[in-house]
């Protein structure tokens, strides 16, 4: 489906700037862009280096299991349906603390091992599960106490101070959090419903 969407708008892109005389500026355009993302990658690589390292280190250091042990009796509340010692929330609070630290790395595949365990609880495997519903919401609001991505971007266009936004992030991630905790909440017995 979203390759269909791509295709659409990179030809209606085409099309226009045939119509309207400007295929030579599209043209230009994709080649600036292009270079542009090449260099915005290229800037990313010390920087995700270095808090890949240390989350690394952080990782080795216990730092990562220490924070999803904290993490398991909030784990508990909002997971419900999970037994307490299913593995299913031990991953699912390292994949927060993953996400928390900024290590969306290694968040991506504990995120992808914690729905595998959750699909196990799951009975009908063709719906998913109220957790793995809230462990969605809660993945993609992604509270991150250090926004490695932002700070690179910013470090790559010569801000003065690139890590100025990680209050405002940290803030908005906490709210987003929220958000979809509440909405997860409020939609789930609309979508019993049905």
């Amino acid at each position: 489906m979203i390759n269909t969407i791509w295709l659409t708008l990179i030809v209606l892109g085409v099309l226009t700037g045939v119509a309207t005389g400007t295929s030579a500026d599209v043209t230009k355009a994709a080649i600036e862009s292009a270079n542009e993302a090449v260099s915005i990658c290229l800037g990313f690589i010390g920087i995700m280096t270095m808090w890949s390292g240390l989350m690394k280190i952080a990782d080795s250091a216990g730092l990562t299991r220490w924070l999803a042990k904290i993490f398991a009796p909030v784990a508990s509340l909002l997971f419900p349906s999970v037994p307490k010692e299913h593995p299913a929330l031990a991953t699912i609070s390292m994949s927060i603390a993953a996400n928390l630290l900024g290590m969306g790395n290694a968040a991506t595949p504990l995120g992808l091992k914690a729905m595998e365990e959750l699909a196990s609880l799951n009975e009908k495997k063709d719906v998913p599960s109220d957790a793995m519903c809230t462990f969605v919401a809660i993945s993609t609001a992604g509270i991150t106490l250090v926004p490695t991505t932002i700070i690179a971007i910013r470090a790559q266009y010569h801000s003065h101070n690139p890590a100025e936004v990680v209050m405002p992030i940290i803030l908005m991630n906490i709210l987003a959090t929220f958000v979809a905790i509440l909405a997860d909440r409020f939609f789930r017995p609309i979508s019993k419903g049905r």
